[in-house]
């Protein structure tokens, strides 16, 4: 019965994310031109935060013992690209995919994959980690959960950039555009706290301008 209740409660919200596979790298394209132009997902009202980002502070409180900070973007140069894209492709080539009830025998466990194994969310987790590492600000890098093509729970890494929100997906190395996913967004970390969740607002698209919103 309490494996029936959290199964229902992780199916809720949306965090109950199948292990996936990045494309083999034969079969990859080159990395694409640096987008032009995208949108950026406005915020909504705040949301519970997923059972697993408590998982991490209770693990890994340097991630959690943090103070809050202003939003900010990151500067989409050819270096920045080419940093987000060697990451993502990193850690995608690197860690085997396999599922929390495979890995650690239980439904949902959020932990850095450093045994080389993980299931979706622990790979953004890495990259987050790694994109700091690099110098990239901590605001500009949400965790979030969305629903797939599946109606499954996934999680991605969201980017702002100051030509938009671009996804770091463990299914793909190739880098989108929030809006061309496909996915369903549930929520994410605030810019300022990321032990404040929110909902996704808005579904309307909000052209990219001088200032990005929260």
């Amino acid at each position: 019965m309490r494996l029936f209740l959290v199964a229902a409660s992780l199916a809720w919200f949306g965090i109950g994310c199948l292990a996936g596979h990045a494309e083999p790298r034969a079969h990859r394209q080159k990395i694409a031109a640096i987008p032009h132009s995208s949108s950026f997902a406005l915020a909504g009202d705040i949301a519970k935060e997923p059972i697993g980002w408590g998982q991490i502070c209770a693990t890994h409180p340097e991630d959690c013992d943090v103070g809050k900070l202003p939003p900010e973007s990151i500067a989409l140069t050819k270096e920045n690209w080419a940093t987000l894209n060697r990451i993502n492709s990193l850690v995608n080539d690197t860690i085997e995919q396999v599922s929390d009830l495979e890995h650690y025998g239980m439904i949902e466990w959020w932990a850095y994959p450093d045994d080389g194994k993980g299931d979706c969310e622990d790979l953004q987790l890495l990259k987050r980690r790694m994109l700091m590492q690099s110098g990239m600000p901590r605001q500009a890098l949400m965790m979030t959960v969305v629903r797939d093509n599946h109606d499954e729970g996934h999680a991605i890494l969201l980017v702002r950039t100051d030509h938009g929100d671009l996804v770091l997906d463990s299914r793909t190395s190739t880098i989108k555009p929030w809006r061309m996913t496909g996915y369903k967004y549930i929520k994410r970390q605030s810019q300022e706290d990321p032990n404040i969740w929110v909902y996704f607002g808005d579904e309307s698209d909000s052209l990219v301008t001088s200032s990005a919103p929260n």
